[in-house]
């Protein structure tokens, strides 16, 4: 079991961060930039919590600490990365920003990463209460509600994005049970497996979506 999530989470990893340094480096507009910046956030942010998860079925040392602090760092740069999709959506669609929407993705960003930050969350002991999963997990979902409604409201507009929406609600699907209860039934932490899924085709469908305007 140890090897093959363990090689699963390293190509993973791989996948990411390669797809967006190549994204980065063929830019050509601040549009693509921002796909670039988002996906690398993303590979780079679950690799603090994934490396340490790797080493930890190998090497035999404590990992408690880096485990925590991986996950702490997971969840903000998650939470940048749904950040980084709604100003992805006003620009690919070309949508004219609206101030409350705005405020809502902002409020809920700063809320959510405020609360992560909080001693309470208790990271460094690798030992969050489910109470804690729960409060701090109350407005990355709303914010994910956010992501998903705007994306289906345009799904049918660009071909290669019109599953975004799909995918992230799925990827909450799996992750909800994890991040609150996977404490008291460590088996729902298999539910990581495919919620990475959903995030590798999501990248996919983005970085097919900057090979189109390539060809454009």
């Amino acid at each position: 079991m140890k090897y093959g999530e363990s090689t699963f989470d390293l190509i993973y990893l791989l996948y990411a961060i390669v797809i967006g340094i190549i994204i980065l480096l063929r830019q050509k507009n601040r549009t693509e930039g921002m796909i670039g910046s988002a996906v690398l956030i993303l590979g780079i942010g679950d690799a603090f919590h994934l490396i340490p998860r790797v080493l930890n079925y190998f090497v035999s040392a404590d990992f408690t600490v880096w485990l925590g602090f991986g996950k702490l760092v997971t969840s903000i740069t998650m939470t940048v990365f749904y950040l980084l999709l709604y100003r992805i959506w006003l620009r690919v669609y070309e949508e004219q920003e609206n101030r409350r929407t705005s405020m809502t993705v902002c409020v809920l960003v700063a809320v959510r990463i405020f609360l992560c930050l909080l001693p309470q969350n208790r990271w460094l002991q690798n030992d969050s209460s489910v109470l804690w999963g729960v409060i701090r997990n109350i407005p990355f979902v709303m914010l994910g509600c956010v992501i998903v409604y705007l994306y289906y409201c345009r799904r049918d507009e660009i071909r290669c994005l019109r599953s975004v929406w799909l995918l992230v609600t799925l990827s909450f699907l799996f992750y909800i049970p994890v991040a609150v209860a996977a404490s008291l039934v460590p088996m729902l932490g298999m539910l990581m497996l495919p919620k990475t899924v959903c995030y590798m085709l999501l990248i996919w469908c983005f970085w097919k979506y900057t090979r189109s305007q390539g060809n454009a």
